[in-house]
């Protein structure tokens, strides 16, 4: 019967941890793949990754007391019995890896930036009259893995000097040099990513 309710809670572990991940690794995986298109798909968890955040917390909490608290004499039914050993899945090695793989998933959008190629270009400028800052405001944006995405996505254009994305406000800026590239580039190239340019 504790084996059962073990699994249960190391298993309800790992997929809240995943699920309040998400929303910030699904952008990841689309750049990976090449499949931008995808990015914001996820975007919808991003208002219920505190309270899976808290659930991971908790249940991995109680799995963590469980597996320390002493056991009472009546766990123990006679001394003479030869304790078994527990198999890997109910061992402590298994929680603890199960803990590091949902701690690793719970930070992931304070180091998604690492997955993201360095893709800004040597731009040679002749006139700075020809840089333009382009203000977008862009819908879908939940966490700093979308910054990236957006930022990664406009640098991907021809011409673009520098570009910065803010989930919070849900705002970019992108510095370009208008004799190599126009906005409509810039815009079309963030709309292919799945978060989308309302102005």
């Amino acid at each position: 019967m504790k084996t059962k309710s073990d699994k249960a809670l190391i298993g309800s572990g790992i997929i809240t941890a995943v699920a309040a991940s998400l929303c910030c690794i699904t952008p990841v995986l689309a750049l990976i793949a090449g499949t931008s298109g995808i990015a914001a798909s996820f975007s919808w968890v991003e208002p219920f990754r505190p309270y899976l955040i808290g659930f991971t917390i908790l249940v991995l909490a109680f799995a963590w007391y469980q597996k320390l608290k002493p056991k009472k004499a009546e766990d123990v039914d006679c001394a003479c019995e030869v304790d078994e050993k527990p198999s890997f899945w109910q061992s402590k090695l298994f929680l603890a890896m199960v803990t590091v793989f949902a701690v690793i998933m719970l930070a992931f959008p304070y180091y998604s930036t690492v997955f993201y190629p360095d893709n800004k270009k040597e731009i040679v400028i002749v006139n700075p009259a020809d840089i333009q800052i382009l203000h977008l405001d862009i819908k879908g944006m939940t966490c700093t893995a979308c910054n990236n995405h957006i930022a990664h996505a406009a640098q991907e254009v021809n011409g673009v000097i520098e570009a910065k994305a803010d989930y919070k406000t849900g705002n970019a800026e992108v510095k370009y040099d208008k004799t190599k590239t126009t906005k409509e580039a810039i815009v079309k190239s963030i709309d292919k990513t799945g978060y989308k340019v309302v102005r």
